[in-house]
C-alpha cells in the first residue's frame, strides 16, 4: 500500500491539474456548448418577434423576399410593422449563420467532440433551410395559414434541436432514481408540442377574432382551448412525480418546478388574452412565448432524464467525466 501511495498522489495530482485547465480554459465542448445556447436563446427571442409580427398585422409590411422593398435596410419605409418584419428577417438571418458556424466548429473539432454533434449541427442547419424556405412562401404566399403554421413548428423544432444539443454535452452525474420520469416528460413535452400547434393555427387563421366576432371557425379555437386539459394535467403530473421521486438530481427537480411555473403563467395569460378579446398584443406575444419557454423546459428535462437513465444503467458515470478519466488513464502512462 505504502508502495503505490506516490502513484495515487501523482495520480489525484494529474485530475486535480486537469481540472484547474479545464475550468480556466474552455475546451471545444464548451465553446461549442455555449455557442449553441445563445443560439437556442435567439431562436426564442425570434419567435417572439414572429408573433410580435403577426399580431400587429405585420406579416406583409415587406412585401418582397428576402429583402424588404428592394433594400437591405428600408430606411424611407421605416414605420413600427416593417420594422418588426425586417428585424425578424436580420434575427433569422444571423440565427442561419451561427448555425453555419456551428457546423464549421463542430467538423474542425471532431475529433474532440462526441461523434454525433457534426450530425447534429447538419441537421440543425438543414432545419434553417427548411425554415427559409417557409418564411418565403409565408410572404409570397400571402400569409397561408397552412404555411404560417408550419413555419412555427419548424422554428420549434429548430428550438428545440438546440436545445438537446445543448444540454447533451453539459455534464451531468446520475442518481438512478429517475424511473419513469424520461417517458413522463416525453409525454408532455409532445403534448405541450401539439398545443402550441394548435395554437399557431388559431393565430394564422385568426380563428379567435372570427369566433368572438363573427362566429366562424369557433371550431379551430375550441379545439386549442380543449387543449389546454390534457396539457396542465400532464405537466402537473410530471411535477409531482418529480417531487415524490427520492434521490433526483438537482437539476431535474428544478425543470420540474420551472415547467409547473410557466404553465402557471401560461394559463394566466391564456386566461387574460381571451378575456380582454386579444386587444393588448402584449399580452398574446407573452402568451406565444411563455409556450416556446415551456417547450425548451420540457425538453431539457427529457433528455437529462434519459441521460441520468443511460449513465444509471452504464455505472453513473457522465461522458464529461469518462472523458477527465481517459485523460487520468493517459497521463499515468
Amino acid at each position: 500500500m505504502a508502495a503505490n501511495f506516490p502513484s495515487l498522489l501523482s495520480q489525484a495530482t494529474v485530475r486535480e491539474s486537469l481540472w484547474a485547465t479545464s475550468a480556466v480554459t474552455p475546451t471545444p465542448v464548451d465553446r461549442i456548448r455555449r455557442l449553441v445556447w445563445k443560439i437556442a436563446v435567439a431562436t426564442l427571442a425570434l419567435m417572439a418577434v414572429g408573433s410580435a409580427t403577426r399580431v400587429m398585422n405585420a406579416g406583409l409590411a415587406c412585401p418582397d423576399w428576402p429583402l424588404c422593398y428592394g433594400q437591405l435596410v428600408p430606411q424611407q419605409q421605416m414605420n413600427l410593422q416593417v420594422f418588426l418584419e425586417w428585424f425578424h428577417r436580420l434575427d433569422a438571418a444571423l440565427i442561419g449563420l451561427s448555425t453555419l458556424w456551428l457546423v464549421g466548429l463542430s467538423i474542425w473539432y471532431r475529433r474532440q467532440v462526441p461523434g454525433w454533434l457534426p450530425w447534429a449541427a447538419v441537421g440543425a442547419l438543414a432545419l434553417i433551410g427548411v425554415q427559409g424556405a417557409l418564411g418565403g412562401l409565408t410572404v409570397t404566399q400571402l400569409l397561408r395559414f397552412d404555411i404560417v403554421t408550419a413555419h412555427l413548428g419548424t422554428a420549434l423544432l429548430f428550438f428545440s434541436a438546440m436545445v438537446v444539443i445543448a444540454t447533451c454535452l453539459l455534464p451531468y452525474r446520475s442518481t438512478g432514481t429517475v424511473g419513469r420520469l424520461p417517458w413522463l416528460g416525453l409525454g408532455a413535452l409532445v403534448t405541450v408540442y401539439s398545443q402550441c400547434l394548435l395554437g399557431g393555427l388559431v393565430g394564422s387563421r385568426w380563428a379567435a377574432h372570427q369566433c368572438l366576432g363573427l362566429r366562424e371557425l369557433c371550431q379551430v379555437m375550441n379545439s386549442h382551448l380543449l387543449g389546454i386539459v390534457p396539457t396542465t394535467l400532464v405537466v402537473l403530473a410530471l411535477t409531482w412525480s418529480v417531487w415524490r421521486t427520492p434521490a433526483l438530481t438537482y437539476p431535474l427537480r428544478r425543470l420540474g418546478s420551472l415547467a409547473s411555473i410557466l404553465l402557471v403563467f401560461q394559463l394566466v395569460m391564456g386566461i387574460a388574452t381571451f378575456r380582454l378579446r386579444l386587444q393588448v398584443e402584449p399580452l398574446t406575444v407573452t402568451h406565444h412565448t411563455l409556450g416556446a419557454a415551456l417547450v425548451g423546459t420540457l425538453v431539457c428535462f427529457t433528455v437529462l432524464a434519459w441521460r441520468d437513465a443511460r449513465a444509471a444503467a452504464a455505472g453513473g458515470y457522465d461522458s464529461a467525466e469518462g472523458g477527465i478519466e481517459a485523460e487520468v488513464m493517459t497521463a499515468k502512462a
